[in-house]
């Protein structure tokens, strides 16, 4: 709010200074002639007072009587001059050997000098100095006092517009955050209403949308789970009989094929769950050197292949810290396949526990993730171009159910090079 106001209340006191100075000059210099009959009749009456003082007198006596009136006209200088003083210019000059005054205007179009001729030769002349330093203090106050004016008025405007836009804000990051159900409940009289309106709409047609995606993706799901069932059973029961060589093999494949399915199915079933914002962690307290060594033991089968070597590492994680187990080892158990699928010979997990967190990095020794890549690959069923073989590329379903059950805990989970060459995903919970 502070950085909208402040920007708003500079434009506004910069705009305000400036028409201060530019808008006075422009109407004196658009209505030049009209400020000039002005100030010839409003100063005419002193003029013709300051002529009369004199024309009593012989000239000889002029100089002394412009030095008394100068003393009784202070801070107003009374000054006699001669016509031809180059301080007039040529036209002033004809002016007053013609028997007309001469008057000079400033800043606002007030009148500065005023000069009226006494004869031929000389001229009386009443000039009004500036202001004095204490004066121009005082207006400047003034301007001090009317730009506090602005300000206050521009905060008692802003503050409803400030307190609407918060509350929008808000609003985009609950439903950021898994909220769907939540509107702006922003009320008719506000400025914003109509942008509140059209984001409260907006906000339910994304609701219903992924509604309707959900479903799809749950009904889909549970529906191909059966006629799966029914294909792998049906398979058990031909390979009971007493078949060829090459016939048992090609139904040795085909139902490979249907347990991937199989698979594939419960792994988007999976992450459908993990994507309903009515999910709630289920923390609970767990030593994680036992954690982590119960998530390794499921890796045991594909850990005693020479070719592999696993490092663990293990700060501060002899205590016992908070987390979902389920979901944590989930996220944990695709990390270790993923490492376990690219690696050339050597993974490191390594754990440090801090009083912020905790933090998992997995390592490995592969090609690594192009960084432009880094975050693509945490999209649903998105595969970079090396892993497109079934063989090694898996569903592309893994690494996005990861991040999304760190992120239902108030986790991250991110990529970066990993010093073993290949790459290190960072799994970060809050404690």
């Amino acid at each position: 709010m502070f950085k909208l106001l402040i920007r708003l209340y500079l434009v506004t006191i910069v705009t305000f200074g400036a028409a201060i100075y530019v808008v006075p000059e422009l109407i004196v210099a658009l209505f030049h002639d009209r400020f000039m009959s002005y100030n010839v009749d409003m100063s005419r009456g002193m003029q013709t007072l300051l002529v009369k003082q004199f024309q009593p007198l012989p000239a000889e006596q002029w100089p002394g009587l412009a030095r008394d009136l100068d003393a009784q006209f202070s801070p107003l200088r009374v000054n006699l001059l001669p016509i031809a003083d180059p301080r007039f210019t040529a036209d002033e000059q004809r002016q007053l050997q013609q028997g007309q005054g001469v008057l000079r205007i400033g800043e606002w179009g007030w009148r500065t000098r005023v000069v009226s001729p006494l004869d031929g030769n000389q001229a009386i002349e009443l000039v009004m100095p500036p202001d004095p330093f204490d004066m121009n203090v005082l207006y400047w106050s003034i301007n001090v006092l009317i730009g506090a004016a602005l300000l206050g008025g521009l905060l008692l405007w802003l503050r409803p517009h400030w307190r609407d836009l918060e509350r929008l804000k808000r609003t985009a990051e609950r439903i950021g955050h898994g909220e769907l159900s939540v509107r702006t409940q922003i009320p008719r009289s506000s400025n914003i209403h109509g942008l509140a309106t059209v984001f409260d709409t907006m906000a339910q047609d994304v609701e219903n949308l992924l509604n309707q995606q959900r479903d799809l993706l749950n009904a889909v799901s549970h529906e191909l789970r059966t006629p799966l069932t029914r294909l792998d059973f049906g398979l058990a029961l031909v390979m009971c009989d007493d078949l060829p060589e090459a016939s048992r093999e090609r139904l040795q494949v085909l139902v490979g094929h249907i347990r991937e399915l199989d698979e594939l199915v419960l792994e988007l079933l999976s992450f459908s769950r993990l994507q309903n914002p009515a999910l709630v962690p289920d923390r609970v307290e767990v030593a994680l050197d036992e954690f982590v060594d119960s998530i390794l033991g499921s890796f045991d089968e594909e850990l005693e292949a020479p070719e592999i070597v696993l490092d663990v590492r293990l700060e501060g994680a002899q205590q016992r810290f908070a987390l979902d187990p389920r979901l944590t080892a989930r996220a944990l158990q695709n990390l270790l396949r993923n490492a376990m699928r690219y690696c050339e010979r050597r993974i490191q997990v390594e754990v440090k526990v801090t009083a912020q967190g905790c933090e998992v990095c997995v390592d490995d020794d592969g090609i690594g993730i192009p960084e432009q890549e880094r975050e693509r690959v945490f999209e649903p069923f998105y595969r970079l171009d090396r892993s497109r073989d079934r063989a090694t590329g898996g569903f592309g379903l893994g690494l996005a159910i990861s991040r999304r059950a760190l992120e239902a805990q108030g986790g991250t989970l991110n990529i970066e090079q990993s010093p073993l060459g290949g790459a290190r995903f960072r799994l970060w919970l809050p404690a």
